[in-house]
């Protein structure tokens, strides 16, 4: 329960994963290939950041922009127009590059944290009834159930997501 709680944290949480995984992203790169990051070498570290979104974060998979959202995105980005990212033009090109993903985890965890246990209150005044089921529903304290139904939506989303 801890571990799938640790992954319902807010904003700055997300923000600061992204800002982790940029620094590593970076670091990496530019140990191989210099200070600053031409365009291909900003097309890769887009890759590998993608990459590492998609294993740490809950939700959805994402997918990379194509080289030409990243070639557009790099000119906005690039404040001292050299045409290379530095460390800090690399950090601000990700945070505005990972601004639609963000947005998307979040829905996905308000419906997990909102919906599921109002569903599952609703699920349960219905299955008292049910001959069998019904009895132990009953004895189960609602705060119980709410938790044990959010569990549920939490496991089959992230198993869905590993398909």
């Amino acid at each position: 329960m801890g571990q799938v709680l640790h992954k319902f944290h807010g904003k700055e949480w997300k923000k600061e994963q992204i800002r982790k995984i940029s620094d590593k992203v970076y670091e990496r790169i530019t140990d191989q290939s210099g200070a600053t990051l031409t365009f291909e070498n900003l097309y890769i570290s887009v890759l590998l950041v993608y990459n590492d979104i998609n294993k740490r974060l809950p939700g959805p998979h994402f997918n990379p922009p194509s080289k030409e959202q990243v070639r557009s995105m790099m000119q906005e980005c690039d404040f001292n127009l050299d045409g290379e990212l530095d460390h800090e033009e690399f950090v601000e090109f990700i945070q505005l590059l990972t601004t639609d993903t963000l947005i998307v985890v979040s829905q996905g965890l308000i419906v997990t944290l909102v919906v599921a246990p109002t569903v599952a209150m609703a699920t349960k005044k219905a299955t008292e009834g049910v001959p069998g089921v019904g009895k132990v529903v009953q004895k189960l304290p609602n705060s119980i159930y709410a938790s044990l139904v959010t569990l549920a939506v939490v496991w089959f989303q992230t198993s869905r997501d590993e398909v």
